[in-house]
């Protein structure tokens, strides 16, 4: 401990003289023959009482002291006389107190004024140290834990997948050939099919969990940060759901969340890392489990007047940075350009009146270098490692977006129909979004809530002529019997939410709701929306339906049920179902 030495010294050895009368020896620079007056004169010495109080308490201490001895001479005097020498000579050892020993300094009083203020003084000092080494509360945590705050969440879920008997059973799954390809397209030297998606037979009562942990720092001059981990069957930006099973294997835990926020005076939130989204969105668009790479700065809540406010968000975030030793089995490093998206947001949020609010924004994304690019000439056949645009293929997809054949491969002279085309395949177009978000929230009888809400999304870069172009004639899907492409750049989506509340909060809340969405194959990048409808992507229409139940404030079920056909191209006809038994803490 940092006490001072001297001082806690001296109001120590006060308190215990005070505790048993007597003092024990203790030299004074100016002695008197009376102690009270040596012990203030200590105090102020070690800086207790200035000389002002200590003037004050010897007249006092004088005073009271000459009180005591006249009470004391009076019951003296009163004692009968049959009790002769023996009870005056008592009487005589009382009035001159005990034993002194050479060097001892008797206090017979010390002002309770005294005695209040050591004390005072002795517990500010004790006090004061053992708040600033955290020992004065025994059940007391260190100050940095209290700064830290945790959440979690656990889901365990049942699902199927229910496939139409006359679903096309060709449906290529060009994530899969950009993952483990490049697959030999010619028909002549190649043996085996390309990755094929399941779409005929259906797949019942898979058990899924998901699981998810965070911890939240706040930290001094309004910045926090945060890092969450959680499940996921692999590192694809959609899902973190994994399928149970595989002989009791353990399940793979990734990093979901790691970034620094700073709120700056003028109530906007930077943040950088990895973070949630921080734009108005639906699943349309976006997946709930989407996490951005990046730095966003987002305002809010500017109040504009009492029952409007606006909000808004910018940010940058990398989709892909080009590889730095790209061909890896090359002496000759290839140029490879970095993926990014861009994207501002501007809304407002009205409060109608105490049952009724309207939120509504407007977004515009660009994805920024995500087209594919056709390779000039490559000589595969004369040992060249890779084509010059191979990095232009998507880092990751689901399906439905067009997509053409990257690589321009150079036939052998000598043996033209028998030349290996292994290929990649990347995206026909562009895509620069403009989003349009609707929500209004509403009461019923009974105080039923009801949110009514709707999302469009048009690419304002889509043009068939350039994809065309792009593509150098290569186009493999989202083709007519005659070749011309069939897709188109709209997406929209409605849903109704009615109960009594739209979030489950409480013990019995419950809620029903139903949508409908219409997605093109070519309204937005198919790599990043909803998982589950039409098992992810784009070219997919359909309904969905669901309810929730909270079996207590932590605790819910929830049901879903998804139907979605295509809509162009080849019959592909998906249902899943989904129950959840959802946990937070």
């Amino acid at each position: 401990m940092n006490f001072q030495p001297n001082r806690l010294a001296a109001m120590v050895a006060v308190t215990l003289a005070l505790s048993v009368g007597q003092a024990m020896a203790a030299p004074a620079p100016a002695p008197s023959d009376n102690a009270t007056v040596n012990l203030i004169r200590l105090l102020v010495k070690q800086g207790v009482l200035t000389q002002a109080q200590s003037d004050t308490l010897v007249r006092q201490a004088e005073a009271e002291a000459q009180q005591a001895r006249q009470a004391q001479a009076q019951r003296t005097a009163a004692a009968p006389a049959a009790a002769g020498g023996a009870v005056a000579g008592a009487a005589a050892g009382a009035a001159a107190g005990p034993d002194v020993q050479p060097g001892d300094v008797r206090v017979p009083y010390v002002p309770e004024i005294v005695r209040d203020q050591i004390r005072d003084e002795v517990k500010g000092e004790v006090m004061a140290q053992a708040k600033q080494e955290n020992w004065a509360s025994p059940n007391t945590f260190p100050d940095w834990v209290s700064r830290l705050k945790f959440s979690g969440d656990v889901r365990a879920r049942d699902e199927s997948h229910f496939f139409s008997d006359g679903n096309s059973n060709q449906v290529v799954d060009y994530n899969g050939l950009n993952r483990n390809g490049p697959y030999d397209v010619n028909s002549n030297t190649s043996h085996s099919l390309p990755p094929i998606l399941n779409t005929r037979e259906n797949r019942e009562n898979r058990f899924r969990i998901r699981a998810r942990l965070g911890v939240l720092a706040t930290l001094p001059d309004d910045w926090s940060a945060g890092i969450r981990v959680a499940t996921g069957s692999d590192d694809g930006p959609v899902s973190t759901s994994q399928t149970l099973g595989d002989d009791f294997e353990k399940k793979s835990i990734w990093l979901d969340q790691a970034w620094v926020r700073w709120k700056s005076p003028y109530h906007t939130d930077f943040t950088f890392g990895r973070a949630e989204n921080p734009f108005m969105h639906t699943d349309l668009l976006f997946s709930d489990d989407l996490q951005m790479d990046g730095i966003s700065a987002k305002v809010p809540n500017l109040k504009l007047t009492e029952n409007t406010s606006l909000f808004g968000t910018l940010g940058a975030f990398p989709l892909e940075y080009g590889s730095d030793s790209w061909p890896s089995n090359s002496q000759d490093k290839g140029k490879s350009e970095d993926k990014w998206l861009f994207g501002g947001q501007l809304g407002s949020e009205w409060k109608l009146n105490d049952t009724n609010t309207l939120k509504g924004a407007v977004a515009y994304y660009r994805f920024d270098n995500i087209a594919g690019r056709r390779s000039s000439s490559c000589n595969l056949y004369q040992g060249e490692p890779a084509c010059d645009t191979d990095w232009s293929q998507p880092e990751f997809m689901q399906k439905g977006n067009t997509v053409f054949l990257l690589r321009n491969i150079a036939l052998d002279p000598n043996d033209p129909q028998d030349t290996p085309l292994p290929q990649y395949v990347g995206l026909a177009s562009e895509f620069d979004l403009l989003d349009l978000n609707l929500q209004w929230d509403t009461e019923t009888f009974n105080s039923m809530k009801l949110r009514l809400q709707g999302n469009y999304v048009r690419n304002l870069a889509y043009d068939e002529d350039k994809m065309n172009r792009r593509s150098d004639g290569q186009i493999v899907n989202n083709l007519d019997d005659d070749g011309h492409i069939q897709s188109g750049p709209n997406a929209w989506m409605v849903q109704t939410t009615y109960g009594r509340s739209l979030e489950m909060q409480d013990a019995g809340d419950w809620n029903v709701f139903a949508g409908y969405k219409y997605i093109q194959p070519d309204a937005m990048p198919d790599g990043f929306n909803d998982s589950t409808f039409h098992l992810g992507g784009t070219n997919a229409k359909g309904y969905y339906i669901g309810a929730n139940y909270a079996i207590n404030k932590l605790i819910s079920v929830e049901g879903r049920w998804l139907s979605a056909d295509e809509v162009y191209g080849d019959p592909l006809s998906i249902n899943v179902f989904q129950l959840d038994l959802n946990a937070h803490f």
